[in-house]
């Protein structure tokens, strides 16, 4: 199997990934605290190859996030759109950055993602989100560098084995 194949793999394994994490359960007192995996996913492929990731496929996983979870339908399309729109705009800038940066702006956008959150719950009469859960883009800001350094690992690996077997060739 070719790099580019393998990559498209590790991809959509991450993406459904992530779904997973999102539906896992935790106790009622962290669970405030999960931090947002398909939005950390979708930002670390966003700033890898921003040709494999859109708005439209952000809207896309928002979709079956919305169905798997059983929210709002649209509710983490629309965010999860708008997150992507604001990586792949400032994707230039952003993938050079330090870690330490990186994790802030990925505070920020994770922090922007939860106040549409917010909004959005607002506007449809549910009701308030626990206070705790305003903790939940430090944790995902906090886990960042793993997640990076996570994809971006398989990614180098799979980027050596593309080459030395494009060399037997």
């Amino acid at each position: 199997m070719n790099r580019l194949r393998m990559q498209g793999w590790v991809f959509w394994i991450g993406i459904v990934l992530a779904l997973l994490l999102m539906l896992m359960p935790l106790p009622a007192v962290i669970q405030p605290l999960k931090p947002y995996w398909p939005a950390l996913v979708l930002i670390y492929w966003s700033l890898e190859s921003a040709d494999r990731v859109s708005v439209g496929l952000a809207f896309g996983v928002g979709i079956v996030a919305d169905l798997l979870n059983g929210a709002l339908l649209g509710d983490q399309a629309l965010r999860l759109a708008v997150l992507v729109f604001i990586v792949l705009r400032f994707r230039s800038r952003l993938r050079f950055f330090p870690m330490w940066q990186q994790a802030l702006a990925v505070w920020l956008l994770l922090l922007n993602n939860h106040v549409l959150q917010a909004l959005i719950r607002a506007f449809a009469g549910d009701s308030p989100m626990p206070a705790l859960s305003w903790l939940a883009p430090v944790v995902g800001a906090a886990i960042w560098p793993f997640v990076f350094l996570l994809f971006d690992d398989v990614n180098t690996r799979l980027r050596g084995k593309g080459g030395k077997g494009a060399k037997a060739a």
